[in-house]
């Protein structure tokens, strides 16, 4: 089966930055579609940045122009760089992928915590 494992995740002041990574076993980043979801307590799930074949990337009016998804195919690691940090940031973040149909392979999660 698919691993996915996300790290990077802290505790950082508004206006901050971090670079979440999510490295992938049995699985090539580059073949299909990757995101990151994130998910607050009291919130619904929420995707906040997507990638697919092609290196076309896609992101929410909440995270356009701060975050960035991008690959690093020698490493088979997905990664998301996140400028200027707001507390509405703060939840669990995770990395998630697709072998043909929905996003059905998760990682365990991180935690983004912005004060």
């Amino acid at each position: 089966h698919v691993q996915l494992v996300e790290s990077g995740g802290g505790s950082v002041q508004a206006g901050g930055s971090l670079r979440l990574s999510c490295a992938a076993s049995r699985y090539s980043v580059s073949e299909y579609c990757m995101a990151w979801f994130r998910q607050a307590p009291g919130k619904q799930r929420e995707e906040v940045a997507r990638i697919v074949i092609g290196d076309i990337t896609v992101y929410p009016n909440s995270t356009k122009g701060r975050f960035t998804i991008s690959l690093d195919n020698a490493k088979n690691t997905l990664y998301l760089t996140m400028n200027s940090l707001k507390s509405e940031d703060t939840a669990l973040y995770y990395c998630a992928t697709t072998t043909g149909g929905g996003f059905n392979y998760w990682g365990q999660g991180t935690q983004v915590t912005v004060s």
